[in-house]
This record gives C-alpha cells, structure tokens and sequence, in this order.
C-alpha cells in the first residue's frame, strides 16, 4: 500500500474513494465500501497514527489494501498519505491493540483455528500467483499461531509448556497438499487449522485454505508429527503430560478423504533410477529455523531444482506429497534427483487430485546429501497443464 504524508497543523489527508467526513481537529476519516453495502471500512488518524478498522453488520473486520485491493477485492486506485509505519490494523473497538488483526480465532467450540492471511507481492512466482513454498509457508505460519493462541505454547518453536519443561519439540514426517488454485498478488485467504492424534505417539494436523471472499476452498492439506529431543536429536514418545495438554484439541476430522489422499510408498531414487541430478545445493543460514535445522518449508525449493524448466513454466504443481526422512544443517552439501513416474493425460485409473481430474505429470523426488548420500526427503508431485491465460 502506497503511503506518503502529506499533513497540516491539524489535519492529515486521506485519498481513498469514497465520501471524506472530517471528523475534527485531529481526526480524519473516511469510509469505503467493499464486499457489499453492509462492510464499512473505516480509517482515522489519531495522536499522529492511521488506524484501519472495518465492520460488516456491526462485526468489525480487520482490511488490508495491496495491488488495489481491499481484502482482496478490486477498489481501484485507493492511495493513502500518511508515515507507513504509522499504519495500525485494528480488528474490535479502538481499544484493541494494535497487533490485533495479525492474531486468528478459535471456531466450532475451539477445535479449530482460523486465520486470514494476505499474499505478499514477495509470496509470488512468475506467472504472478503464489507458489507451493508460499502455501506451506502460510500452512506452517498458521499451526504456529494455533498452538500459541491456545495457550499451551512454550519457549520452544511451537511446543507446548510440557514439552519446553522436557526439552521436546514437534518434526513433521510427513505432509501431503493438494491445490485447487494458486491466489494472486493482494488475495486474501482464510486458514482453518485443527489436530488429532496420529497412532499412539503421532499427532495428525490438517488445514483447509479458502479464497476469502468467494469462500472456495483452494488448498487442502494434512500431515503427520512426532516429537523429537531438541538435544539428542532423538525421537521421543508423547509423555502424557503432553498428551493432557494437547488432547482437549483434537478433531476426529479430515481435510482430505481417505480416498482422495497419497498414502502410497513413494519409491527410493538411485543414480541409476533418476533421469536428472543437481549437486551442489548449499543451506544458507537464513534456511535455518528456531529448532536449529533447516525449515522444512526450505526443501520444496532444492527439489524443484532438478525438474525441467519446462515443467515448472507450462505446467501447475496441483499436488504434492513429502516424506521427511533426516534433518539437515547448514554445513550440508545436498542433491536433488527427479525422475517421470510416468505420463497420466490418459490413464484412466490414476486417482484423481484435488482439481478432480487426473494429473498430465508426475514425479518422483529425492533430496539427499551430496557426501554420503543418505537421504532427506522423498517427494512425490502431481502437474497438470496451465490454463492458456496463464501460459508466458
């Protein structure tokens, strides 16, 4: 969002569309209308700040403005003047701190956790909609906030009291997404998050991402943690103090049916099995997360890297499937291997993914270390070709 100041001894103004209404001396504010007549947004300046509030039937709304628009709604050309890193976002009355609107709630009787997130224009790919990295970034941003707004968070990157008392934090193993559609620069989407248990010492999370304001669901993903000691580096069993923490949590609910998941072996590449190899892939210390190991998030980038360029511009990543198999430092060397599992356009008894209709590609990943060889992350991905408006 566009910010300048452009001020007077008693009054900021405020370009935006839409009737301006002075409301004093040192208050001025302007309502726009977005959605449809019942959502107000309104924007004040008070002591010297911009506060961005916005209601629909008397429930106020947290909005955002980027790339034109409001919560992810076209408003044309709305430009702001004021100090941009005076701008607060309120969601409640005006006493609500200014952080507020960055925080999710709790839905059906607390068991789920929902978040509404905006895409960045630095969240983007050439074609100019979010990438696979973008969603499980947004996915892992979520889970995060789930665990801290439950209070049950720790000192640890998401581990709960208990688990920070033991010195035990959460690894995921495993996590499978399948994408409908990417969103653009400026969407808004809406993340519904929620846990149960995975066997006797796993816990299961989902997540279901939708477009804000059309209410489709784009995005649809599960995954599997365990826990592991921060120190050791070894996996543990869920003590049952962690498990009274986090059991009063669980949803018996699935994002994906059962049907419709990747629960299929995905196969070892060799040197001899794989049809392109990329050595060299070097960690960098911004890879690193607060648990002291690559993010997992980081991984999608190095095992996109031995797919054909081709591939990555003619085609969308509908599908996509990890299984974690180590953990990874910085001083690591890696290498990623790809090879076709095989061509689908006509293969009647493919299962289908979340675009309900059988992928054109899939692959069949590897990301390993260059030294020794041992492996990462196996990966499995589905692509099905770009509509002809998103083709470069």
């Amino acid at each position: 969002m566009a910010s300048m100041a452009t001020r007077t001894n008693s009054i900021a103004t405020l370009r935006l569309p839409g009737d301006v209404l002075m409301v004093g001396k040192n208050e001025t504010a302007t309502k726009l209308g977005f959605y449809s007549s019942r959502h107000v947004a309104m924007i004040t300046r008070k002591n010297g700040n911009f506060s961005v509030r916005a209601g629909a039937g008397g429930t106020p709304r947290s909005v955002e403005t980027i790339n034109g628009k409001i919560n992810g709604v076209h408003v044309g050309e709305a430009t702001l003047f004021g100090n941009k890193n005076s701008i607060e976002l309120i969601n409640g009355d005006g006493d609500s701190p200014p952080h507020s609107s960055l925080h999710g709630k709790f839905v059906e009787e607390r068991f789920v956790y929902r978040q509404t997130l905006v895409i960045r224009s630095y969240e983007i790919g050439p074609d100019k909609t979010a990438t696979m990295e973008t969603l499980m970034n947004l996915l892992q941003e979520t889970a995060l906030n789930h665990v801290t707004s439950s209070g049950l968070a720790g000192n640890g990157f998401g581990a709960t009291r208990e688990m920070s008392i033991r010195k035990l934090i959460w690894v995921v193993t495993w996590i499978h997404i399948q994408v409908q559609r990417y969103n653009s620069w400026g969407d808004v989407v809406e993340i519904d998050t929620w846990v149960d248990a995975a066997g006797k010492n796993g816990m299961r999370r989902d997540w279901i991402i939708r477009d804000y304001q059309t209410q489709e669901i784009i995005t649809r993903a599960t995954s599997t943690w365990v826990i592991m000691n921060r120190e050791t580096r070894r996996l543990s069993k869920i003590p049952d103090q962690v498990r009274q923490e986090v059991l009063p949590f669980y949803l018996n609910r699935f994002a994906i049916a059962k049907d419709k998941n990747d629960s299929e072996k995905i196969d070892k590449l060799t040197d001899d099995t794989a049809e392109r190899i990329t050595s060299g892939l070097a960690p960098r210390w911004s890879d690193m997360d607060a648990n002291q190991h690559v993010n997992n998030v980081k991984y999608i980038g190095w095992i996109l890297e031995s797919v054909p360029i081709n591939v990555l511009g003619d085609n969308d990543l509908t599908s996509m499937t990890l299984e974690y198999r180590r953990e990874c430092r910085q001083s690591n060397l890696l290498e990623s291997l790809t090879s076709t599992t095989s061509s689908l356009a006509d293969d009647s008894n493919c299962k289908n993914n979340s675009i309900n209709r059988s992928p054109d590609l899939e692959y069949t990943h590897l990301l390993r270390m260059q030294a020794d060889k041992a492996e990462i992350v196996r990966a499995r991905t589905e692509w099905n070709t770009k509509q002809k408006d998103k083709l470069h």
